[in-house]
Order: structure tokens, then C-alpha cells, then sequence
């Protein structure tokens, strides 16, 4: 077989196992998207709990002192996770009625609501960490910066936000 006619066909292969897969139903029986396939979203009790116990792990790091507690509560406050949200699902079978120009804008402009929404979250948990970052001393500015440089690498690797 030549190499260009063998590359072509293990290509063509692979993209019909995509498309197949991509076709495949997801979602709940009354045919409303609730998300990607084997994503799944932590317990928001031990989302809590995971919160509770890194936070008192970094105030004991931090050496909190008493003046600082007040700061301390607004900070931890303003960065626990999010309360579960009911995310309005996409109808399905709406969608599917709908005209493929239509049907796109529909997608894109929930996309775009939800995008938003999340950066606004962000925005104000950035606010917060410099708030309160501004009061720490230089000796707990040097742990901060250690820290929240070593919860990076985790906040994309599933575990919970501090």
C-alpha cells in the first residue's frame, strides 16, 4: 500500500470513530443536554469540606494574627466554591426545530450568558485575593505567593479552588 493511500484511509477510520461517537445520545430521557459526556461535577459537600480544610491549612501557613482575622473571613468567604446552580438546560428538542442559523445563534448566545457569568465570578474572586493580599505582611506575601503558585497546577487537574 502506498504511504499517502494507507495515511488517508487510518485518517478517514479515525474520524468516523469520531463522528460515531459524537453521535451517540447524551443526556436525560426527556432529551435535555446536561453537560459533556464523562464530565461530572464534585459533591458540593466535599467541595466545602475540601475548602474548609485547604483554607485552614493556608491561615495556619499564613500565621493569621488577630488583626487580620476580619480580612481573613471576607477573603475565605468570597473564594468557597459556588453554590450548585441550576444551569438552564438546552432543550434538545427545541433546538432540533430550530433552523440551523437560528439554532446556532440559540447555542452561541447561551454560551455567551454562561461565559460571562463566569468571568464575573473571576473577576471577583481576583478583586478579592488583592484585597486581602494587600494586608498581608512581606514574610506572609512570600507564603502566599508559594502557595497559591503551587494550587495552579490543581485547579485544572480536578481538585477543588482555593
Amino acid at each position: 500500500m502506498k504511504p499517502v493511500f494507507k495515511t488517508l484511509l487510518i485518517a478517514s477510520l479515525l474520524a468516523g470513530a469520531g463522528f460515531s461517537a459524537m453521535a451517540q445520545k447524551h443526556g436525560t430521557e426527556d432529551g435535555k443536554y446536561e453537560g459533556r459526556p464523562g464530565m461530572h461535577r464534585m459533591d458540593p459537600a466535599k467541595m466545602t469540606e475540601m475548602h474548609a480544610k485547604r483554607s485552614a491549612e493556608l491561615k495556619a501557613k499564613l500565621k493569621i494574627t488577630a488583626a487580620q482575622e476580619a480580612n481573613w473571613t471576607a477573603f475565605t468567604n468570597s473564594m468557597k466554591p459556588p453554590a450548585a446552580k441550576s444551569k438552564p438546560a438546552m432543550d434538545r428538542a427545541e433546538l432540533a426545530k430550530l433552523p440551523t442559523p437560528e439554532r446556532l445563534d440559540k447555542m452561541k448566545a447561551l454560551r455567551t450568558e454562561h461565559m460571562a457569568a463566569r468571568n464575573a465570578e473571576m473577576e471577583q474572586r481576583e478583586q478579592a485575593v488583592k484585597t486581602f493580599y494587600a494586608t498581608l505582611t512581606p514574610e506572609q506575601k512570600k507564603v502566599f505567593d508559594t502557595e497559591s503558585a503551587s494550587m495552579k497546577g490543581r485547579q485544572h487537574g480536578g481538585s477543588s479552588r482555593h
